[in-house]
C-alpha cells in the first residue's frame, strides 16, 4: 500500500466492453515515476458504442470497477474517490483554429506566458459557438515568431506571435451523462483537465515520443468505437471518432452462425488462439466464422478509416500507423491494415507503462494512457488545455489542473488584432471538410454479409 503522503492517481476507462480503473502512485519529487498500485474492472453495461444509454446500469458498472480496485489495494476508499474519466463520445468535432498577437508596438521583446495565454484565447475566439458542443480539448499544434515556426515561444524574441488551435468538442449531452454517472457512483471528478476523451488518452498510452515528434498515426480499435489521433512534430492536431468496434465484429459472428452473443463473443477470442480444428468439434464453422471477421474488419479499413485519412501520405507520417485496442491482437489484422492505407504499421503489444500482469496488453492502453496524460500536462499545461468553463454542477470541483505564471486575460483586456491566415499551416488540409462521423443504426448496413463475403481477397485466405 503507498504512503499516506503519496499522492495517488485514480484513472477511470468508462468502455463499450469494459470500465476499468486503475491506480497509481506518484512521487512529487520525481514527476517522471509512476508506479501502479492496483486496478478493478468489470463489464460494461448499459453503454453501446462508447455513449452511455442506460445511467443506472452504467453507473453499476463504475461501481462495480471500484470496488474490485479497492478490494484489489485495500486503499481506503475516501482516498480514491478522485478520479480522472476516460471517455468516448459520438459526433466529435475537431476544428481548427488560427490566432495572432503582437508584442509590442515596434521594439521586440521575450514572449512571456501572458502572451501566450492572449494568443490562444484569441485563436479560441475564432471557433464557432454552438450551445450543443463543448470543447473538451484545445491543442496548440504550432507556434510561430515573427512568421518563423517554432516549438516553444517562451522567453524567445519577436514582435509577432501566432498559433494554430486544433479544438476537439464533443455534445453536451455526452459530458453531462457521464458526470452524472460518475456521481451517482459516489466519486468525484477532480477537476478541470479530468474528463478525457478515449482516443486521446488511448494514443498517449501506446506512442513513443518520438513516433509522435516524427509523425505518425494511432488508430485504436475497442468494443464500440475506433479512434483515429494524428500526430506531427510531438502534438495531436486531429481527432476522429468511428462507431465501429469489436462489439460489430461479434455481432456478425453471432448472426452468421445463429448463435447468442455471449457465445459469440467467446468465440471471437478465441478463433485465432486455437486450433481451427477443435472449434469445428464443438459444432462451430471457423472458416464462416473468420470470413464474417475479415468482412467487418475490410468495411471499417476500406469505407472508414481509409476515407477519413484520405489526404494522409506516408510523407506527412513516417512512423505509419501504431495500432492499439483490443481489436488488434487479432492475428494478420495488422498486415490487413498496412495493405490497405499503404503504410507501415506497428502493433502495440503492450502499454508504454509497466502494467501488472493481466493489463500488459494493447487493450489496456486507455489506462496507461490517463497517467501519461497526467505526467505531460503536470509538466506542460500548454499541451492539452482544457476549458475553463464547468458545466452546471461542476463548479463544486477543485481545479488540480497545473497553475500558470498569471491567469487568462478576459476578452477586453487587450485589443483584437487582424489574423494573417497565409501564414497557416496546412497539416490538416481543408478543414471544410471536417471529419464528423455520425451514429448508425447497426441494422442498416451499406453492403449485407453475402456482398462482404465476395468482397475478400485472396490476401485473407493465406491467413485461415
Amino acid at each position: 500500500m503507498p504512503g499516506k503522503s503519496e499522492e495517488l492517481l485514480v484513472g477511470l476507462s468508462i468502455g463499450t466492453t469494459e470500465t476499468k480503473i486503475i491506480i497509481a502512485g506518484k512521487n512529487n519529487r520525481y514527476p517522471d515515476s509512476i508506479h501502479v498500485v492496483g486496478f478493478g474492472h468489470a463489464v460494461s453495461r448499459g453503454i453501446a458504442k462508447g455513449v452511455i444509454t442506460n445511467p443506472e446500469q452504467a453507473t453499476q458498472s463504475i461501481k462495480d470497477a471500484f470496488r474490485d480496485a479497492q478490494t484489489m489495494t485495500g486503499i481506503p476508499a475516501e482516498r480514491l474517490s478522485n478520479v480522472v474519466v476516460a471517455f468516448n463520445a459520438m459526433d466529435i468535432e475537431s476544428r481548427s483554429s488560427h490566432g495572432m498577437v503582437t508584442l509590442g508596438d515596434d521594439d521586440t521583446r521575450p514572449v512571456t506566458t501572458e502572451d501566450i495565454n492572449r494568443v490562444i484565447e484569441r485563436a479560441r475566439r475564432d471557433l464557432p459557438k454552438k450551445m450543443s458542443m463543448y470543447p473538451l480539448h484545445t491543442i496548440p499544434t504550432s507556434y510561430s515568431l515573427d512568421g518563423r515556426p517554432v516549438e516553444n515561444p517562451l522567453n524567445m524574441t519577436g514582435n509577432r506571435l501566432e498559433v494554430w488551435l486544433q479544438t476537439v468538442s464533443v455534445p453536451m449531452t455526452h459530458i453531462q451523462d457521464v458526470i452524472n454517472c460518475v456521481r451517482s457512483a459516489e466519486l468525484n471528478i477532480s477537476g478541470a483537465g479530468s474528463l478525457l476523451l478515449k482516443p486521446i488518452v488511448s494514443s498517449l498510452g501506446a506512442l513513443y515520443e518520438e513516433e509522435k515528434q516524427a509523425g505518425c498515426i494511432s488508430i485504436c480499435i475497442g468494443g464500440g468505437t475506433t479512434g483515429i489521433v494524428l500526430y506531427r512534430g510531438g502534438r495531436a492536431f486531429k481527432v476522429i471518432s468511428i462507431p465501429i468496434g469489436g462489439d460489430h465484429i461479434r455481432n456478425d459472428i453471432a448472426t452468421v452462425l445463429h448463435i447468442p452473443l455471449g457465445e459469440a463473443e467467446r468465440l471471437k477470442k478465441r478463433i485465432f488462439t486455437t486450433d481451427p480444428d477443435d472449434i469445428r468439434s464443438e459444432g462451430f464453422d471457423f472458416d464462416l466464422a473468420a470470413q464474417a471477421i475479415f468482412a467487418r474488419v475490410t468495411e471499417l479499413f476500406d469505407e472508414y478509416i481509409s476515407d477519413a485519412l484520405i489526404e494522409c501520405t506516408p510523407q506527412h507520417f513516417p512512423n505509419g500507423i501504431i495500432f492499439s485496442g483490443g481489436v488488434s491482437e487479432t492475428p494478420g489484422l495488422d498486415q490487413v491494415l498496412q495493405d490497405v492505407l499503404q503504410m507501415p504499421v506497428r502493433k502495440v503489444r503492450e502499454p508504454i507503462y509497466q502494467m501488472p500482469m493481466g493489463l500488459d496488453n494493447a487493450s489496456y492502453v486507455s489506462l496507461a494512457g490517463i497517467l501519461k496524460y497526467c505526467v505531460l500536462t503536470k509538466k506542460d499545461p500548454y499541451l492539452f488545455i482544457e476549458s475553463d468553463q464547468f458545466l452546471p454542477g461542476l463548479s463544486t470541483y477543485s481545479d488540480k489542473r497545473p497553475e500558470r505564471k498569471s491567469g487568462r486575460p478576459q476578452d477586453d483586456q487587450y485589443e483584437e488584432r487582424d489574423v494573417y491566415e497565409d501564414d497557416e499551416q496546412e497539416y490538416y488540409g481543408n478543414e471544410e471538410d471536417d471529419d464528423e462521423y455520425y451514429g448508425e443504426d447497426e441494422n442498416s448496413e451499406r453492403k449485407n454479409f453475402g456482398e462482404f463475403m465476395k468482397q475478400l481477397s485472396d490476401k485473407f485466405k493465406k491467413l485461415f
